[in-house]
């Protein structure tokens, strides 16, 4: 049997019918040479199992970084793309993604993005939505030599994956493990950004994205610690002010005047 161009893993936990979405989409795909493996990662409601996908259970819930390793593992494509389970992709995204790769066989991995179109007409959703996408098409090559491998939308050739060891798995929420991924990948090899690969992501109201900045605040913490200085990717200083005024702006609600 023929092997796959991509493999494409999808970490899921609870995604209710987000993932029949991504999937739904998928199999509108023009390029058709992939398999789908979904990672359920301990979820604790049921949802649809979609038959184009190979469904792998985790018994508890450990992290993304830990479902999208055991993804990999058993991947028999040549490349691998990480999707959360609450995109969707376009018709043409693996075939400009696939172009990418056939075109230059020395690009190992590579990033998209997604659009700034939201179905929710809420003013925060589509403000971060703008926000997100102008920075990835406007500012990027104005301040960052290389592009964060951000799980969204991504992809990367498996046999340099597992050269790398894949994800670290110290870090059990779905905050800044694409980040750390990020910089190992960069120390060996260009990570490309690609504005055709592209898919749709519907952002949340504003606490529940500022309680994962409030989290997040620690996990970039360290990671800045480790590095002892701020990098044009993620852990940036905007970025690090942007993080901790959300701290700042969640505990205010627990404080009294």
């Amino acid at each position: 049997m023929k092997k796959p161009f991509f493999s494409i893993v999808i970490p899921a936990f609870n995604p209710g019918d987000n993932l029949k979405r991504l999937v739904g989409s998928l199999k509108q795909s023009t390029f058709k040479n992939f398999e789908v493996i979904v990672v359920d990662d301990g979820s604790t409601k049921p949802f649809p199992r979609p038959p184009l996908a190979k469904i792998i259970r985790l018994t508890k819930n450990h992290g993304p970084a830990v479902a999208r390793n055991r993804g990999v593992k058993v991947a028999k494509g040549k490349f691998i793309v990480f999707l959360d389970s609450d995109v969707t992709v376009f018709p043409d995204t693996l075939k400009n993604l696939a172009h990418i790769y056939t075109n230059d066989p020395d690009i190992v991995a590579v990033t998209g993005v997604w659009v700034k179109e939201q179905q929710s007409k809420a003013f925060f959703p589509n403000f971060k939505a703008l926000r997100d996408w102008s920075y990835w098409i406007n500012e990027r090559d104005k301040s960052g030599y290389y592009f964060l491998f951000s799980t969204r939308i991504a992809s990367i050739k498996k046999s340099v994956f597992t050269r790398l060891h894949g994800f670290d798995e110290k870090y059990p929420a779905p905050l800044v493990e694409d980040i750390e991924l990020t910089y190992r990948i960069a120390r060996r090899y260009a990570i490309i950004f690609a504005p055709n690969v592209r898919v749709r992501h519907e952002f949340e109201g504003f606490w529940p994205i500022a309680k994962k900045y409030f989290l997040r605040a620690y996990y970039w913490t360290k990671l800045y610690q480790r590095r002892k200085k701020f990098d044009p990717v993620a852990t940036t200083l905007a970025e690090a002010l942007t993080t901790f005024s959300a701290v700042f702006v969640v505990l205010s609600v627990f404080i009294d005047p």
